[in-house]
């Protein structure tokens, strides 16, 4: 496979550092929260690694912030095979992948979250192969990269043939109920996604079962100790931090990142500039973060409020992990991919992961 459709969806993963929890049809609020645009940064990281390996390549694209603007950054010739509407939507998207097609393209790349991949895929299905550079907030299908640079590795494996393709899954959720604390996935298409190995996300799984119950509840017996030295702790999405939050009579939010300080709660449901204020008036910060099932991802993916200048301010040394033994049992690696690539490799190495009462385990973090 040498042409290759690009494409950007400039608005998404917006939402997620202002605690919108998704950008679909909220990109205005998102603005107006003070929200900055993050796909053409990710757009940019993955070009300027792949632009050495580029030249055996065709890439057709969209004029402007879709598409044309960054490959012309990176140095990367292409030739513009749609131009989209001055205020870009998903039919813009959408039309994009059907004049890829129609110009025989032999795998789509995009920019983007779960929305953007179920427009390509209500478009081209399972016909061509297609692969995410990660920008959205939650990305719960397997159809992308674990970072940029990492779809950057995948997309130069197409000239030597090192990359292949599968079977994958376009998963979305309804955002407005997710922004409520209610998780509803649903699989929207199959598709055929390019892939390379420890270069792709799994799909995220939901382990529960009464192992899993009783680690969490011995988890939380734990955290109740440590969370009583004084510090204020930024609680992460899922639902092992929420039963820790349970355990001490808190409601956080399932889906959203809470604050909490000597058994109180003293923020739900926070935004980055919430957290970052809320550390302005404490001595000592902690992060307490459960990796997402299978996929692994310690930050990047759902928890954008927990931003690079939060973490950089926290220290490593501060971030605790947590997951029961069946979590870390089916997750073999677990990843950083905060759009800071330099603090990426700073988390990289073994970290220990709370995974009982007054039990850790040691588990690889990597860059990707």
């Amino acid at each position: 496979m040498n042409r290759i459709g690009f494409v950007i969806n400039p608005i998404a993963g917006m939402g997620g550092a202002v605690g919108l929890k998704g950008t679909d049809g909220m990109a205005e609020e998102a603005l107006a929260r003070g929200a900055a645009p993050r796909a053409a940064g990710r757009a940019a990281e993955a070009l300027r690694a792949l632009a050495p390996y580029a030249a055996p390549l065709t890439i057709l694209t969209c004029g402007g912030a879709m598409g044309s603007d960054a490959l012309s950054g990176a140095g990367i010739a292409h030739k513009v095979a749609y131009h989209p509407s001055d205020t870009t939507s998903a039919g813009d998207t959408m039309a994009a992948c059907r004049a890829f097609c129609a110009a025989g393209v032999e795998a789509i790349v995009f920019c983007g979250g779960d929305g953007t991949a179920r427009d390509i895929a209500s478009v081209v299905g399972a016909t061509v192969p297609i692969l995410g550079i990660p920008s959205g907030v939650k990305m719960y299908s397997d159809v992308f990269a674990i970072t940029p640079r990492a779809a950057a590795d995948v997309v130069a494996g197409l000239a030597d043939g090192t990359t292949c393709t599968r079977d994958a899954s376009v998963m979305d959720i309804d955002e407005g109920k997710y922004r409520h604390g209610e998780l509803d996935r649903t699989c929207y298409a199959e598709v055929r996604a390019l892939s390379l190995p420890a270069k792709v996300q799994a799909p995220k799984c939901a382990f529960r079962s009464e192992s899993d119950d009783v680690s969490k509840h011995d988890i939380a017996r734990f955290a109740a100790e440590f969370m009583q030295d004084g510090s204020l702790y930024i609680v992460g999405v899922g639902s092992t931090t929420q039963a820790v939050l349970a355990s001490a009579g808190i409601e956080g939010t399932l889906l959203g990142v809470d604050l909490v300080q000597g058994g109180r709660l003293v923020c739900r449901d926070a935004t980055e500039q919430d957290i970052l204020q809320a550390m302005q008036a404490v001595a000592s910060v902690k992060i307490l973060v459960s990796p997402l099932g299978a996929q692994g991802f310690v930050f990047g993916r759902g928890n954008h409020q927990i931003s690079p200048a939060v973490i950089r301010r926290v220290g490593r040394d501060n971030i605790i992990l947590l997951g029961t033994p069946h979590k870390l049992q089916n997750t073999p690696q677990f990843y950083v991919d905060t759009g800071d690539t330099t603090l990426d490799r700073d988390l990289s190495g073994f970290m220990s992961v709370v995974c009982g009462y007054h039990l850790a385990a040691r588990k690889a973090v990597c860059a990707g």
